[in-house]
């Protein structure tokens, strides 16, 4: 993979080890070569992950809505900087640009994030490796949550298996780099063929 990108929160109210996180993330996709596309902020997880990554001599594709676009909350200073006019066509364009996708700990944008990029490989309109960086634990609750979903057949079955999991970024990296579509899921896309 040549770029990620990358959600997470943009708050600066959270613990120094999150923003840690960030910055090792941000730093490990530079020095593995991959470029990093994200949401242009500044702040929080979101700044950290853009700052170090640039430090450490990567790319880095920051596109933010007009919304957003103000001195406070944007980084501009970014090997490229994009402008869309809302939310649905900035996380549109992350996802065309995007060869996969790996969400931080964050709160509601970064569910949101997460949940519309899965929901488009579930209904195929892309094919792309999803992954939950589970630092700590973050994510166990939702990660069980969504195994209750399943059973209670919410979720076709075989769709479970449309986003990965890991603790670091270097053992998430592997899994992304080694995923293939779920059977069920390709064999429900290739019905028509």
């Amino acid at each position: 993979m040549k770029s990620i990108a990358v959600y997470c929160g943009s708050s600066d109210k959270i613990a120094e080890e999150y923003l840690q996180v960030a910055r090792d993330t941000g730093r490990f996709l530079a020095e593995r070569g991959i470029r990093v596309i994200y949401g242009a902020g500044s702040t929080g997880m979101m700044g950290a992950v853009a700052t170090s990554a640039m430090a450490a001599g990567g790319e880095v594709v920051g596109i933010m809505p007009e919304i957003f676009n103000t001195p406070q909350l944007a980084l501009p200073d970014t090997t490229e900087f994009i402008v869309t006019p809302d939310m649905h066509s900035r996380l549109s364009m992350i996802i065309d640009l995007a060869e996969g996708f790996i969400a931080l700990p964050g709160g509601y944008g970064t569910m949101d994030e997460f949940f519309q990029t899965v929901t488009w490989a579930q209904i195929g309109l892309h094919s792309k490796p999803v992954g939950l960086l589970n630092h700590k634990g973050y994510y166990d609750k939702l990660i069980d949550f969504l195994g209750d979903v399943s059973k209670e057949g919410f979720m076709y079955p075989g769709h479970d298996g449309l986003f990965l999991d890991a603790p670091t970024p270097e053992s998430l990296l592997e899994k992304m780099e080694a995923y293939q579509v779920p059977a069920a899921l390709r064999k429900w896309l290739d019905r028509d063929g």
